[in-house]
């Protein structure tokens, strides 16, 4: 395997003079999100031709990759969605254009693939296992280490030749096109600090002021571990925040009361700031989030799971990852008649979004074929 470390930004530059403007580059990275609240990149791999790039983001300038991400030069990834995170925090930009492996392989009718099972399963190539938790930022690296990081680029190309091939011959490869930009655009990262209360367990259960004084405490608990980069239950744990709702207390002594709260967390300024959300959140009506198919029209509602059903049929028939086909939140924005419902354009439009039409008008019905299977038929020929 022909490697090359890179940790100085000549080094770098003179690799990525190279990368622009080729056709494609296979990338995968390693990071750590354990004692931070940020992920930190701690290893980029790249290949390129027959050649595989180690790039150490802790040494380098990682704005210099912004010319590469903003080329029409393609990135071959696979399960990309954590990776465009990585480097739109630590580099500022990501690749703008992408073919994930994963999903491709969603697509000629695998589930969600490791990159481990896929090589398997499409090179007949078994990767060892042995590093997969390590330190990624220790330095130095073994070779073992290097070896096993290369790993995870060294095939993109063979498995995305593979599924390009196979999709091709289903006319499918513009349905992946379409599939993976839209996980390129796709939100991702921290949550709202406003809404931060709605991950902590119980929290939905509370009432009144407690609830608001929950959203309140978790929001500055929120904003007070991404200052300080580090894991929200480092300031203060759910269980402390819990308790300080449910007593909301007034003093620095009150504080010491609820479960989970010790004095090392709220001295000083910090007590103080945490005292004030409190009396900020008693004052606060937070409503639950409306459920998700409150504003759809009472008579549409059991069309849901009618609808569900059938498109799982249809993931099964056309041996698709259901998951790529819509979810729950795309059923129910057709139903609403959003313009922009995922069901209502491109290929998901011509595979589901005719047979709903004639569901939801009463054109066509369910029914079991005897063999386990689903099938649509028009219900103005009843004896069918």
């Amino acid at each position: 395997m022909n490697i090359t470390w890179i940790d100085e930004d000549e080094a770098l530059t003179q690799m990525l003079d190279v990368l622009v403007g080729c056709d494609r580059y296979a990338l995968d990275t390693e990071f750590h999100r354990e004692r931070t609240y940020y992920p930190q990149l701690a290893l980029i791999q790249i290949k390129f031709d027959k050649r595989i790039y180690l790039v150490d983001p802790t040494c380098v300038d990682l704005t210099l990759f912004s010319d590469l991400f903003a080329s029409d030069s393609l990135c071959v990834l696979h399960a990309a969605q954590q990776d465009l995170e990585v480097l739109n925090h630590a580099c500022g930009s990501a690749p703008k254009r992408i073919f994930d492996t994963q999903i491709a392989a969603g697509f000629v009718g695998m589930s969600t693939p490791s990159l481990s099972s896929l090589i398997l399963s499409e090179l007949k190539i078994s990767i060892s296992k042995g590093d997969r938790l390590t330190d990624w930022l220790r330095r130095p690296l073994t070779t073992d280490q290097k070896t096993y990081a290369a790993t995870d680029v060294e095939h993109l190309f063979e498995i995305q030749d593979k599924l390009e091939s196979r999709l091709s011959e289903l006319d499918r490869l513009s349905w992946v096109v379409e599939a993976c930009d839209e996980l390129r655009v796709r939100p991702a990262g921290p949550v709202d600090p406003v809404d931060a209360w709605l991950r902590v367990k119980e929290a939905r259960a509370l009432k009144g002021q407690a609830r608001g004084v929950a959203q309140a405490v978790c929001e500055w608990r929120e904003r007070k571990a991404m200052g300080a980069d580090i894991p929200p239950r480092r300031v203060l744990s759910d269980i402390a925040i819990l308790g300080i709702a449910q007593i909301m207390p007034s003093t620095t002594e009150d504080l010491l009361k609820a479960r989970g709260v010790e004095h090392r967390q709220i001295g000083g300024e910090v007590g103080r700031e945490l005292l004030a959300a409190v009396e900020l959140g008693k004052s606060v009506v937070v409503a639950l989030p409306q459920i998700e198919n409150d504003d759809v029209d009472k008579e549409l509602r059991p069309a849901v799971g009618l609808i569900t059903a059938w498109m799982s049929e249809l993931a099964r028939t056309h041996h698709i990852d259901a998951t790529l086909l819509g979810t729950r939140n795309d059923i129910l924005s057709l139903l609403r008649k959003s313009p922009q419902g995922r069901l209502s354009i491109g290929w998901r439009a011509e595979m589901v979004g005719k047979d709903i039409e004639r569901i939801l008008s009463g054109e066509a019905g369910l029914s079991f074929n005897g063999h386990g299977r689903l099938r649509l038929l028009p219900t103005n020929n009843p004896t069918i």
